[in-house]
Formats: structure tokens, sequence, C-alpha cells
């Protein structure tokens, strides 16, 4: 079974348009995990245009004081300040993105060969932490023994070029690439996540067609999805599938 992860990027930036403090990022969280989420992730960026470094925090004691089986996965660009704030926090996962801080989002996975010493480094000071490292990666079946080569413990494929075309041989054509970067990357000894425009629609061809994923990371689409049929629904209609 596929596990869910709930991305809180997009409550939070709900939540930051006023002063007011809500809607509250923790209790969405206990929300979702009460509705049978398997963890949380978040993307704490340098500007903190969604979630802040509260947040991270106040999500840690959440997790642990009350959902202990439930995984936190926190993912960014590995820079001094992530890198402390995961320390700090030590959650179950860190998933690292090659983003600029000024992207909107994740739009394109590690080039490793390019990043091999640095990525070497950052991975190895997240091991001294006992933490699970995960690097994003576009569907190039070239790309998963690179990460294990690093000593990545999973990669996570960028699933938005398939989202963005789905339903047309464009998307057809990233659904095999993505299947045949999962084959490379179990064949690698490397665990599969998942994340970026997966929805309701979507999902059950990537599931069928890429079998043996781990975690699927949800955010902008489960959040949508709530406007119309509330968090707890959402959540057990995406459990639905990855079950």
């Amino acid at each position: 079974m596929t596990r869910l992860s709930v991305n809180l990027n997009a409550v939070a930036m709900l939540r930051n348009r006023r002063d007011i403090g809500w809607p509250s990022v923790t209790g969405i969280a206990r929300l979702v995990l009460e509705a049978g989420a398997d963890g949380i992730t978040v993307h704490p960026r340098p500007d903190e245009r969604h979630i802040r470094e509260s947040d991270v925090r106040d999500l840690q004691k959440l997790l642990r004081d009350d959902f202990p089986d439930a995984e936190y996965n926190i993912e960014g660009f590995p820079d001094e300040r992530l890198l402390a704030l995961v320390e700090e926090v030590k959650p179950d996962q860190v998933t690292f993105v090659p983003d600029d801080p000024d992207q909107s989002t994740s739009d394109h996975g590690w080039n490793i060969d390019d990043n091999r010493d640095f990525l070497r480094g950052v991975i190895s000071r997240m091991k001294k932490s006992n933490l699970r490292v995960a690097l994003f990666i576009d569907d190039d079946p070239s790309v998963p023994p690179d990460a294990w080569e690093v000593d990545a413990d999973r990669v996570e494929l960028y699933t938005g070029p398939y989202a963005a075309n789905f339903g047309n041989p464009e998307g057809t054509r990233h659904l095999r690439r993505l299947a045949v970067t999962a084959r490379a990357a179990h064949a690698a000894g490397l665990e599969v996540n998942a994340g970026h425009d997966l929805t309701l629609e979507n999902l059950p061809a990537f599931l069928e067609a890429v079998p043996g994923v781990a975690e699927a990371s949800i955010g902008h689409a489960i959040t949508a999805d709530a406007l119309l049929m509330g968090f707890g629904e959402a959540v057990r209609r995406y459990k639905g599938i990855l079950s």
C-alpha cells in the first residue's frame, strides 16, 4: 500500500494572507491525520511565504505527542538554514529538491552528476542524525543509480509533467518513463516516493503503471478538493485509491 503524506503548504499560504492565525496548520494536520493520512509534508522556504519555521516545530510536537506513528517529511533545498532546522526537529524523512528560492513550486529534479560532491556531503550530514533522505528526480532511468551512489535512501519521482499532460500522448510518454525510472530505482536498492499535481483523476493510472510506490506527497490537489468536500472526505478518497 502507498502511504499518503499530506502537504500543508497551501493551508499555510491561505493562513498567511491575514494576521489572524487561521486556518491553523496544526489544526488541519490533526484533521487529516485523524481522517487516515499517514503523514505530513512541509516545504519551509526561506521567505516563509507559506510554511514558517514555527510551523515546522509545532507540527513536530503534534506528531510526537499525539500521532507517534505518523511520518514527518520536510522538503527543501539543502542550504544551511534548512539543514540546521532539520537537525533540530529530526523528522522521519528529509526530501532534497533543487529549487531556487524564488521558484513558486518545485519544477525539476536533481542533476545528481553535476552536484555529486554537494549532495554526498549534505546526505552524509543528515545520516549522522539518522534521517532517511530522498532526492527529487525527473522521469529519467539513468538517475537512480546516481542517487544510490551519493547514499540517498529514496527518490521522489517528479510527476508534474505526467499530470500536466494527463489524457494525451505526452502524458502517456511521461507515465512510461516514470515506470521505467521507478524500476531502475528499485533495482538500485532505493525506495520510491512520488509527488506533484497528483489528483483523484490521474492517481489511479499512475499507481497502475508504477507499482511499488512507498509514499505519495499530495498538497495542492487535496487542498483544492477539500474546498468542495472537506479535508476529511478528501483524505478518505485519496486513501481509497492508494490502498
